[in-house]
């Protein structure tokens, strides 16, 4: 590893710690060039699932694009921020667990639709109104059937 500050490629690691949940690693270093610190971070490469999406293009799966529309239908909800980044890489592992290298953006979209029906019934309905393109109420009252339903009969 190159010191950021000289550049010299001779360092020494102090400490080393895991982060997010295992899935990263951090590690404090010191260049034995000029005694100067610095941390460094490394994260498991992954292999890139692509998302084929309904006009048949492709694009790598976009962790940001997906806790995007967790956030949009969490707005306004007492839904802390470290329970989105859970079902976030709750999703994310369903996906890179299941599929090898390309998932539908359809099935992406019934992933997070069930991690959200589990998390909350109204960013669930919100997420589902913009991802199923509801029309009129009737939709509305389909979805809320779906969540309510399996309650109602419990």
């Amino acid at each position: 590893m190159r010191c950021p500050y000289c550049h010299f490629d001779n360092d020494r690691v102090l400490d080393t710690r895991a982060a997010e949940g295992g899935y990263m690693v951090r590690r404090k270093r010191i260049c034995n060039s000029c005694q100067r610190r610095f941390s460094t971070t490394e994260k498991i490469e992954k292999l890139s699932v692509r998302v084929v999406k309904s006009d048949q293009t492709r694009e790598p799966l976009d962790r940001e694009k997906i806790r995007r529309g967790i956030e949009r239908a969490c707005s306004k909800r007492s839904i802390p921020s470290a329970t989105i980044e859970r079902v976030v890489q709750d999703i994310e592992t369903d996906i890179y667990t299941n599929y090898e290298s390309e998932v539908t953006s359809a099935q992406v979209g019934d992933i997070v639709m069930r991690q959200l029906a589990n998390l909350d019934e109204v960013a669930y309905i919100r997420f589902a109104s913009v991802y199923r393109e509801f029309d009129d109420a009737q939709d509305f009252i389909q979805a809320i059937s779906t969540i309510v339903g399996p309650k109602a009969r419990k």
